[in-house]
This record gives C-alpha cells, structure tokens and sequence, in this order.
C-alpha cells in the first residue's frame, strides 16, 4: 500500500517542505508590479487613493458604517480602539428587493443617529462589496454579493448618494482589508512603523499594503512624491501548480479557474480540497472498504469539520462526520496524514504571500520601525489542525529576518478592525 505522502505525491500535491518559497515570492512580486503597471496580471493592485501619512488625532472619535454581509453596523470610534453606540440591522436588500431610495435611507438614518456623537465631522464607512475606488474616496459598486437585492445601486457612487440624502457632509470608504490595515494604526501607542499590511484569511482571503506612487505607473496625476493604500485583490494569484485535488475542488465551485490561491488557503475551501483527497484515497484503496463506501456518498465537507477532525476536537454540540466515517482507528490515522499537510501548505503559501508584500512595500530595514501586519479572519486565528498564526510567524522569521534582514511586526489582534480602520480613514 503507499503511503499517504506518496498518494499526496503522485497526485501533484507539494507538501509545506517541498514549497520553493523564494520562488513563490517572486511570482507574487512579478505580479505586483505588472498589475501597478497596468499590464495583464493575476493581481488587481486597485489604487485606493487612501494614505496612511499622520497621527490619529489624540481624543477623536468618528461615526463609522459597516456594511460588507447580510447586516450592517453603525457606531462611534475612538482611539485606543473603543465603539460605543454600536447597532446592527439587517442589510437592505436582504428580505427581498429595495429600491434606491429605501436602500439609502437606512443608512442616512443611522448616520443621523450616531454623527452628532462624534468629534470629526466625516464619515468613515466600511464598504465591502466590489466597488471602484475614486480619488475622492467615494465608492462605485461594480456588483452585489451575499444575494443583496437592490438592483438600483449598481453603477452608484455611494458615497455621493448618501451625502445627498444627508444635505452634504464628508466622507471616507474603504474595503474591509483597507480598513484592516488602516486599523494597524490603532496600535501603534509609542511604537513605529515603517509601514502597513492589512490581511484577512477568513472565508476568503486578500491584502493591502502601502506603495509609492512612483511606481503606480497605471496612476496618472498622482503625486510622485507620495504614497497610498494598494487592495491587491491578492486571492486571485495563479502563478502557483495545483495538484489533481485542488483542481476537483475548484471545479465544483461557482467560479471554476477564478480565485486560484484563495482556494488554497482560505477557509471557504479546505474542507472541498480535503473531500477530494479522501474520495481519491478511497478509490486508491488507502481506507477500509467501509470508509470508502461512506465517502462515496458524501456530497459536501465543512473545513470546520475538517479541522477539527484533523486536530482531533470534539466540538461540544456538533456531530462531525469524519468521526463516524473514519471511526476505525487505521482509517483515522490515515485520514490525518492526508488531511493535516492541507493546512500546513496553507500556512507556508500564507507566510509567502505576506513577506511578498513586507518586501515589495520596500520599508522593514530598521528593526526599530518594522513593517506592521495586521492579520484578522478565522482561518488565520482559528485553525486548530496546525499552529497555523504560529507556522505563519516562523516563515516570516525565516524568509525576511533571516534570509533578508527585513523586519516587521504583527500587531495586536484588533477587535471589529472594519469599524476601526473606517474611522481612522475619516480621522487622517
């Protein structure tokens, strides 16, 4: 019988070991720059036209929106990180189709109640859905996700719309890993950074980071002289092989060939990569006859299932149905040797694809002022298969201190960064 290692190799899958990283990290690079060209790219590299350049006014707060699911969410922001008036509602345009005027009034209304309670008179708002970034900081939604129904919203600045509603007034939207950058900042207290990467490994994934304009070459009018927040859209990397298994999975998601690394990390397809190799391993001969009938007939499998099984945890209140498939003790063994190296691979493309960003940000050389790394989503802090925050570090160590004397910094976890980094991009 072969082992789980050469199953996983025959199949084109490349274990965490076997990664050549400063390939990988060189790949990602190459994209960077193409997409800050304008030249066909696996990487959006959106212009923002946010900074990051002062300090968050000491005392400040800011009324912040929060909208990027099924709900939204509006409160007051000060800094050190602290929200009062928080509430959330549900998002309009998810219990049937609004029109325009209904949409912007549940925002206009909230506004209302939480601006006078703030010190800064715009607003920072938190959008994340895909939109168009404008210089003005305005927003214009491409399209709808989480089956929002508002049809009458595609195309719109947003901004614009809401301020028309309000009578006027100022305003700032960002992406949710912009604001998860910007909320880097609420961290600083007397430390300093060099600069920031905002990051988010969740259900999906993505990045920003701080460029120079200079080298925006697709950017006209911008001062060269200055620097503004990238959204990479850095999920979207295909410069990478995929084994036979990540192809099966991808193929039965509702964008086959799109999204190709966050397929590969994110959590909203592990456990899809994970079925795929079972179902394999099962018609290879590497599970008891039982399992391999039982996983025939298994359509669909949650990465929190596949996690915990991986990591041996019971979830109080939750059946999981690996337990019960691999309920023999051999098939279990079996089962973790070909399952846990799909988490390890994930933190080790995680760690090259953030020191892509620490090294092309062109900051980190001075150990006093690393680069900061905001890191936020349940993927990255969650996962319980593997240390997976901790393998992350480890890699970073060795890619950028090590072999680099390139330093940066994760900050401290920022509770509701969203929120945060929304007021702080009113605040600056």
């Amino acid at each position: 019988m072969k082992t789980p290692e050469e199953f996983l190799s025959e199949n084109g899958f490349v274990t965490a070991s076997e990664i050549d990283r400063q390939a990988l990290v060189g790949a990602f690079i190459s994209e960077m720059e193409k997409g800050l060209k304008g030249e066909p790219s696996s990487l959006m590299m959106i212009p923002t036209f946010v900074g990051v350049d002062g300090k968050v006014p000491a005392g400040a707060t800011a009324a912040v929106l929060d909208a990027g699911g099924t709900n939204f969410r509006g409160g007051v922001v000060s800094i050190p990180p602290q929200i009062v008036e928080k509430q959330n509602q549900p998002m309009p345009g998810t219990k049937g189709e609004v029109d325009e005027e209904t949409f912007y009034k549940a925002f206009a209304d909230e506004v209302k109640r939480v601006l006078p309670k703030a010190s800064t008179k715009k607003i920072g708002w938190c959008f994340s859905y895909p939109a168009e970034a404008t210089r003005d900081l305005d927003a214009k939604l491409v399209r709808w996700t989480k089956n929002i129904q508002a049809p009458a919203i595609v195309g719109q600045y947003v901004g614009k719309e809401l301020l028309k509603r309000l009578g006027g007034g100022e305003i700032a939207i960002v992406n949710d890993t912009v604001a998860t950058l910007l909320a880097a900042k609420a961290t600083e207290g007397d430390k300093v950074y060099s600069s920031y990467i905002g990051f988010i490994l969740g259900t999906g994934t993505n990045a920003a980071y701080v460029e120079k304009n200079a080298n925006i070459k697709k950017l006209e009018g911008a001062d060269p002289a200055g620097t503004m927040i990238i959204n990479a859209e850095s999920g979207g990397f295909n410069k990478i092989e995929t084994s036979a298994f990540d192809k099966a999975a991808d193929a039965k998601t509702g964008n086959p060939g799109a999204q190709v690394f966050e397929k590969l990390i994110a959590g909203a397809f592990l456990g899809g990569v994970g079925l795929e190799i079972y179902k394999a391993a099962a018609k290879a001969g590497l599970f008891s006859q039982k399992a391999a009938q039982q996983l025939a007939g298994l359509g669909s499998l949650e990465t929190m299932d596949f996690d915990n099984f991986c990591a041996s945890f019971k979830k109080p209140g939750r059946d999981n149905v690996l337990d019960a498939i691999f309920a023999d003790p051999d098939d279990a063994k079996m089962a973790k040797r070909l399952g846990i190296p799909v988490f390890e691979r994930a933190a080790v493309l995680t760690a090259v694809h953030l020191a892509a960003f620490v090294i092309k940000s062109g900051e980190g050389n001075d150990p006093s002022a690393p680069v900061a790394i905001n890191a936020d989503g349940s993927t990255y802090y969650k996962t319980r298969a593997i240390p997976f925050a901790e393998t992350v570090v480890k890699e970073l160590d060795d890619m950028l201190v090590k072999k680099r004397n390139i330093h940066y910094a994760i900050t401290p976890q920022v509770d509701d960064a969203p929120m945060v980094g929304a007021a702080i991009a009113a605040m600056l």
